[in-house]
Order: C-alpha cells, then sequence, then structure tokens
C-alpha cells in the first residue's frame, strides 16, 4: 500500500499571492447538539480547541474547530492522529446523538498568503473580503467560482481554504488565475 499524498501533492504558485497545497490534514466532520456540553468536552479533547460561536473557527496549537452549521463542526486534527480521534469522539459521546466520520482524504487544502490575498478571494467569491468585513477567526461557506469550498482567515493574514478533494485541480487553477500577476484589480489593496 501507498503513502497518501495531499490532493495538490505539494503544487505552489506565486503571482499577486502565494498559493500552496497545505498537505495532508485531519479533518473530522461531527454532529450533533452543539450545545451539549458532553459534546464540547469531547470536541476539545479531540482538538484542544472550543466549540466556535456561528461563522467562526477555533485555533490551537493541536488543531481547530471550525462551526459549518447549526449541528456540525470540522474538526481539524493532525492527520496521523484522525483515526485515533474519531475512536475518542464516539466514545465520549456515546448516549449522545451524535457522529464523527473522517473526512480528511475526501477533502483539498490549500494556504493563500501574501499582500493581495483578500483580492484574489474577492475576485472568486461571492464574499465582501474587505478588511473591515472579513476578520481573522471568521470562517465562510461559500461558492469559489463553480464549486463548494470553505475558508478562514488567521492572525498572521493567511487564508485556509478546503474544498473537496474531487475539484482540488480546479480549485488551485482558479486560484492560480485570480492570483495571476497581470490580474491586479486593486480594489481591497490599492
Amino acid at each position: 500500500m501507498s503513502d497518501p499524498v495531499s490532493a495538490m501533492n505539494g503544487a505552489k504558485f506565486s503571482g499577486l499571492a502565494q498559493i500552496e497545497d497545505s498537505g495532508l490534514q485531519g479533518m473530522i466532520t461531527l454532529r450533533g447538539d452543539l450545545a451539549s456540553d458532553t459534546l464540547k468536552a469531547a470536541v476539545k479533547a479531540a482538538a484542544g480547541a472550543d466549540v466556535p460561536a456561528s461563522g467562526q473557527v477555533s485555533l490551537s496549537d493541536a488543531g481547530g474547530v471550525a462551526w459549518m452549521s447549526p449541528d456540525e463542526l470540522l474538526l481539524l486534527v493532525p492527520y496521523a492522529e484522525v483515526e485515533a480521534k474519531v475512536a475518542e469522539l464516539s466514545e465520549a459521546l456515546k448516549g449522545e446523538h451524535a457522529l464523527a466520520v473522517n473526512v480528511s482524504d475526501a477533502r483539498g487544502v490549500f494556504r493563500l498568503s501574501g499582500e493581495d490575498a483578500r483580492e484574489v478571494l474577492a475576485k472568486i467569491c461571492p464574499v465582501d473580503m474587505s478588511v473591515e468585513a472579513f476578520k481573522p477567526g471568521q470562517f465562510r461557506r461559500t461558492r469559489m467560482a463553480q464549486v463548494a469550498a470553505a475558508f478562514w482567515l488567521d492572525h498572521d493574514g493567511s487564508f485556509h481554504i478546503v474544498c473537496f478533494r474531487s475539484v482540488a485541480g480546479y480549485v488551485y487553477n482558479l486560484l492560480s488565475a485570480a492570483a495571476h500577476p497581470q490580474s491586479k484589480v486593486g480594489v481591497l489593496t490599492g
């Protein structure tokens, strides 16, 4: 059996912004009652972060938790630990109406950074990407041109983008085209 590879196998592009395949990322979809103290404790134990408010991401050194919907979270954990984390969650949530599923290999993850990163996303997503409207810690599920995607902004100014693995090549090419050096619009960055 061969070793797993990320969706774009380390692809990188540099233009108005830098686009990088983030590599293998452990991801768990967790469905359940987000107000449950049992679920909150299980999430904290698995990802080292609290259940975030609606439209937010909560990050820690061990991983993170993104709010997906009123009954769904996306847990970010080390790739090598994802199966153990799913087992831990399932054990901790016995008796709760909940479901934890490893979705790591069904997703692609990209990092978008640089001075014009907001402009790159603004070209392809129907989201107000201004500094006033989209702040660090916010999490957004949306469309990226023709496909579903989600992203958040780190405090260092980097965006992290999650998409289905089956469309990772499309998303990478879309981001690369939007970051082409000759495509600067200058609305968000002057």
